[in-house]
């Protein structure tokens, strides 16, 4: 397991720090999100999925009422937001268990529903308000 922390002062820089991520992130990744409603999860996912994808950021946005986005470049991301969904049988009922299968990397916000369908290895990344303006993002990569 490695930790890292990062302070982020801006969504600029939330977005940036999501472009570093996204950059290390070999096909089969599975990167979950944690944190409160505007802690900036969709903010960090754009810059990931645009150094990944070269989707534009504009482009990018969360999967609220759909449950997922696909973004298609050298290597697909999946982005899941889940925080509506009330039983991870939801999850395995709409097929999309077989985006965790490695074809992919898949980031999913809210990922405390389908805990118990994820791998133990995967890179948990968890957001939280410091101050006005001022985030904390801790990522944890689990091997």
């Amino acid at each position: 397991m490695s930790n890292e922390v990062f302070v982020s002062r801006s969504a600029t820089e939330t977005h940036q720090i999501g472009a570093s991520l996204g950059l290390t992130l070999p096909l089969g990744s599975i990167v979950t999100f944690s944190g409160d409603l505007g802690s900036g999860k969709t903010t960090l996912i754009r810059g990931l999925i645009e150094s990944v994808t070269n989707a534009p950021a504009r482009e990018v946005c969360s999967p609220t009422f759909t449950y997922l986005n696909i973004y298609t470049g050298e290597k697909s991301i999946y982005h899941f937001d889940l925080y509506r969904l009330k039983h991870e049988n939801d999850f395995l009922n709409a097929g999309f268990a077989d985006f965790l299968d490695g074809s992919g990397i898949c980031c999913i916000e809210w990922p405390e529903i389908i805990d118990n369908l994820l791998p133990d290895s995967r890179i948990h990344v968890t957001l939280s308000y410091c101050e006005e303006g001022v985030r904390k993002i801790e990522i944890v990569r689990y091997e």
